[in-house]
Formats: structure tokens, C-alpha cells, sequence
């Protein structure tokens, strides 16, 4: 806001924070509430709970600046940023993993990046280990000949394609795409929204004097449900943006190695896109 609009704002009008940080949390309550201590107030902070039974929702009353959206079971990553979004009154927007550690100090350098930067599409701060090393948070956007790259530690100031678990967008963006595709489950609505960035020639920038802490504790989710969102997420970006054909033979593959190595999940995912929640 203004010096201007603040003067010509009633003194007792809510005015609208600066930043908006949308958190997806799915049973990481003492992260979570790290994460929270570390933010402070000087954002919007926005909680989308993804059915948590480890006594997350009880930070609510420790945390009444926050909001919490309370979800009855884990729909997945896409459905729970889409409703943290939609309910985002700045213009500026954080998406977190509750496995992140971020002081609000940095949210603002974030917002300064963006607000100084029309040709930044996102921002992101420099993810690193518990003892300071460079976090794994950059990849290539998967292609038929690489559907599956690996993440890697940032080595650049610009990336193709950065891991969602930190990442400063627009609202007017998002809305502008329509929100996150909710085709994908877990997987897969990070490989979309940056496509989309690319595709409309926006840098994603990476503040390597910015930092924020990746934990990397291993995922509440059970790995096999996981690794059939991971197939079904892939499936559908390759299908997407690559062609009908391209996304049908990555099934296929994936379809097949799945059974013959009993991995029934992964087939699941291949074959009928079964996503982290089970529907497909």
C-alpha cells in the first residue's frame, strides 16, 4: 500500500499484508510450528491442512494470527494450494512445504525480488540442508527422452523448473492459469505452473542471499503412494505438453515395470492415475 492510501484509508481498516505465505501441512506438527515461529505476523499466513492426526490443528491456538483451512483427509498437494490460494488477499503469494524453514525477514526480500523484477515470473530462496549445504531444488521440466529428472542443488541464479516447497508467484498469475490443475495429485503441479511460467516468458530466480532450511525428514506419506502420484503426476504433465502418445508410452513403461517388480502402486498410478488420495 501507498503512503498515499494508507493517509487516505479509515484509521481502523484492516489493511492487506504485503505477502500472503500458503503452507500445505499434512502431519509435521513440530515443523510446522518452526516454520510459524520463524514467520512471525508480518504476513498473511495461510494454513491448509491436509487431514493431520498428530495434533497439528491444536497450533491454531497458538498461532491465532494464522489461518487454518481444516481439510478431512489428504487430498493431495494441487487441491490443498488451490484452496490456500484462492483464499490469499496480497498479490504476492509464498507456497511452502511445512518442512521449510523461512524467517519473514526473507518473505520480505522475496516480495522486494518480485516487486523490482516485472520480468521475474517467481522467486525463490536458496534451499539448504540443517548444516547450511545447498538443498536438492531444481530439476529440468521432464521430456519424453527424460521423463524423470532428478532434483538437484541450484548452481544458477535462474532455473527451468524449482521445487514448489518455496516459491513466490503473482495471484494475478495464478489466476490467470486458472490455479493449479487438480489432474495432479502430490506430483506434478509444480512441472505445470512452471511450464507455464516459461511458456510465457517469466524468469524463475533464484536469491542465493536469501535462504530458507529444507528439512529432510523423510514424508509422512507412505513411499508407495508416493511413488504411484509420482508416475500418475508425470503421466499426466507428459500428456499435457508433450502429446497424448508421449504421456500413453511413459504409462505404459512405468505400467509394466510396476508389475513385474510388484510394485503395485506405481502400477496403480500408470495404469488407472490413481493419485496420493485414491481417486484418479
Amino acid at each position: 500500500m501507498t503512503p498515499e492510501a494508507e493517509l487516505a484509508a479509515p484509521s481502523g481498516a484492516p489493511q492487506t499484508k504485503r505477502a500472503t505465505v500458503v503452507i500445505v501441512s499434512f502431519n509435521r506438527a513440530a515443523q510446522l510450528k518452526q516454520l510459524l515461529a520463524g514467520l512471525g505476523e508480518s504476513h498473511q499466513i495461510i494454513v491448509v491442512d491436509n487431514g493431520s492426526t498428530d495434533g497439528a490443528l491444536d497450533l491454531e491456538a497458538l498461532y491465532p494470527a494464522a489461518r487454518f483451512i481444516r481439510l478431512p483427509r489428504n487430498f493431495g498437494l494441487t487441491k490443498a494450494l488451490n484452496l490456500g490460494v484462492r483464499a490469499a488477499d496480497a498479490e504476492l503469494v509464498l507456497l511452502l512445504h511445512d518442512d521449510v524453514r523461512i524467517a519473514g525477514d526473507a518473505v520480505g526480500l522475496l516480495a522486494d525480488a518480485m516487486e523490482s523484477r516485472p520480468d521475474a515470473g517467481a522467486v525463490c530462496p536458496l534451499l539448504t540442508t540443517a548444516t547450511g549445504e545447498p538443498a536438492p531444488q531444481v530439476r529440468s521440466l521432464p521430456t519424453p527422452a527424460l521423463p524423470d529428472p532428478s532434483l538437484k542443488p541450484a548452481t544458477a541464479d535462474t532455473a527451468e523448473c524449482i521445487s514448489i516447497a518455496a516459491m513466490m508467484v503473482r495471484g494475478s498469475f495464478l489466476r490467470a492459469m486458472r490455479y493449479f490443475d487438480e489432474s495432479y495429485g502430490a506430483y506434478g503441479s509444480e512441472l505445470d505452473l512452471c511450464w507455464q511460467l516459461q511458456h510465457a516468458q517469466k524468469k524463475i530466480l533464484i536469491l542465493r542471499d536469501v535462504r530458507a532450511t529444507h528439512d529432510a525428514s523423510p514424508s509422512p506419506v507412505k513411499p508407495e503412494k508416493l511413488a504411484g502420484d509420482r508416475v500418475a503426476g508425470t503421466a499426466t504433465f507428459l500428456g499435457k505438453r508433450h502429446g497424448m502418445v508421449a504421456g500413453v508410452l511413459y504409462r505404459l513403461k512405468k505400467g509394466l515395470a510396476g508389475l513385474f517388480t510388484f510394485r503395485f502402486s506405481v502400477a496403480a498410478g500408470a495404469f488407472s492415475g490413481t493419485k496420493i488420495d485414491g481417486t484418479s
